[in-house]
């Protein structure tokens, strides 16, 4: 198939299922791994989306979905209304193993549910094994959203999982060796798109339920003794409507406070401006994350395009660091 292919669901409606090889990918939520020369891109799709690629240039995508035809009967029981539509994954490698989280969810509703899958080798694409439900929400018992899963290892080898979206903003809750929650363990807030009782809300355009803390996707870096966490403000899939951005604190220790560069917490709102969009190529990007390559420490995330009319495609840019903080930049 020949490259350059804008959209491969498109081009799935006219070709055999098998992978096709793009350019130029759509995608939405994306994370990256590197194993054994190779990069794998998970993403939000139908059964979970996935990629790979030896160059970071030219992508053989997955037609089938991680997950499609084997998704875990306990996700359609946690959250009513969920079908075959995964959101936001995260990969990790641990302690010689590879893990995936993935977030079932309805959009604008916090009855969610965040599950695990795990593998040996990322080349086994139809090995991976269900480990259950890591944690979920529901609406009207909780103040937070289980979705946008990251898994973040601190310096004591300490697995830790940040998530959330909206509600009460990103949350963080220590997480036991099968890297599911500890017991005694709850999720607490560690960062908020306003501070509680900030009267200069904007409306949600999306959801009545969600409210206006609009700050989602977590993603925690650690980088020279800091531990960088990534969000994204305001709203995503509106396409040329979105006004997505990633905002950046920081902290000595995995838990918080994070804080930004003139010093203002996450938690009352504070984040320092990575990326958004350009009003010539991208009206907005958002949803990030950061892989450690032999290339170096990539930053990816979906930027909706002006020139493709608001269609969500991958950005990828290398980190430089400047002053103690992340910079990139919204071209190549």
């Amino acid at each position: 198939m020949a490259a350059g292919s804008l959209c491969a669901a498109a081009a799935m409606a006219f070709y055999p299922p098998q992978d096709l090889v793009v350019d130029t990918p759509m995608v939405h939520d994306p994370v990256m791994a590197e194993e054994n020369g190779t990069y794998y891109v998970f993403s939000t799709g139908h059964g979970i989306s996935s990629m790979t690629s030896t160059d970071r240039q030219h992508w053989h995508v997955d037609t089938t979905g991680v997950l499609t035809g084997r998704i875990p009967a306990w996700t359609h029981d946690s959250v009513p209304g969920f079908k075959t539509h995964i959101w936001a994954p995260d990969i990790l490698r641990w302690q010689g193993r590879w893990y995936l989280a993935y977030s079932c969810s309805t959009f604008g509703k916090n009855t969610s549910a965040i599950g695990l899958l795990s593998n040996d080798v990322l080349a086994h694409r139809s090995q991976w094994k269900d480990e259950g439900c890591i944690i979920t929400s529901k609406a009207g018992r909780d103040q937070w959203n289980a979705i946008d899963p990251n898994f973040v290892i601190d310096e004591k080898d300490q697995p830790w999982l940040v998530f959330g979206s909206f509600w009460d903003g990103i949350q963080m809750v220590k997480l036991d060796n099968s890297l599911h929650v500890a017991k005694g363990q709850t999720p607490v807030t560690v960062a908020r798109r306003y501070a509680v009782g900030c009267k200069d809300t904007v409306p949600n355009p999306t959801s009545k339920f969600a409210g206006p803390n609009a700050i989602e996707a977590p993603f925690i870096f650690h980088h020279d003794g800091w531990y960088y966490l990534f969000v994204s403000w305001d709203y995503c899939c509106r396409g040329t409507q979105s006004n997505y951005r990633v905002v950046v604190g920081r902290s000595r220790q995995v838990t918080g406070p994070y804080v930004d560069d003139h010093g203002r917490r996450m938690l009352d709102g504070g984040g320092k401006a990575v990326i958004s969009g350009d009003g010539k190529v991208y009206e907005a990007a958002g949803h990030c994350a950061v892989c450690h390559t032999s290339e170096g420490d990539i930053f990816l995330c979906h930027g909706y395009s002006i020139p493709h009319y608001g269609a969500p495609l991958l950005i990828q840019r290398r980190i430089t660091w400047k002053d103690g903080w992340p910079e990139v930049k919204v071209k190549k």
